[in-house]
């Protein structure tokens, strides 16, 4: 019919956690984050379009990968796409080698905190042994 808009598919926060291999508690985390939005059903309950099963995905990939939640802001504009096949944005590569310096950094500090307790502890014996 002409002017009556088609059905979008719907699901609740349930199914769509479930669809996600996540919890609806982060999925109330990503809307509270901006990275997704629901509307609410008559009787009160969370629904999410039939996107946001791709957007979900995405920002479980990007989270993965290292990213935090603030990072993945800068990816909007692609996350109903396929993020990993994407080329990517001059803004998304800073943000991800940003990060990537993060994660070296606290890499290397917790080795170096392993290493010095490794020494501490070479000429001991273990409890038990």
């Amino acid at each position: 019919m002409i002017g009556v808009a088609p059905e979008v598919a719907r699901v609740r926060i349930g199914e769509l956690a479930k669809a996600t291999g996540t919890t609806p508690r982060a999925l109330r985390h990503y809307e509270q984050a901006g990275l997704i939005s629901s509307e609410r059903a008559p009787n009160g309950y969370r629904v999410y379009g039939e996107r946001a099963v791709i957007r979900v995905r995405n920002i479980r990939h990007l989270l993965a990968a290292g990213l935090t939640l603030d990072d993945v802001q800068v990816f909007l504009p692609c996350l109903d796409g396929d993020v990993a096949a994407a080329p990517p944005s001059d803004k998304g590569l800073r943000v991800a080698w940003e990060r990537l310096a993060v994660l070296n950094e606290r890499i290397a500090a917790q080795t170096e905190a392993r290493d010095r307790l490794e020494s501490a502890l070479r000429h001991t014996t273990r409890p038990g042994a």
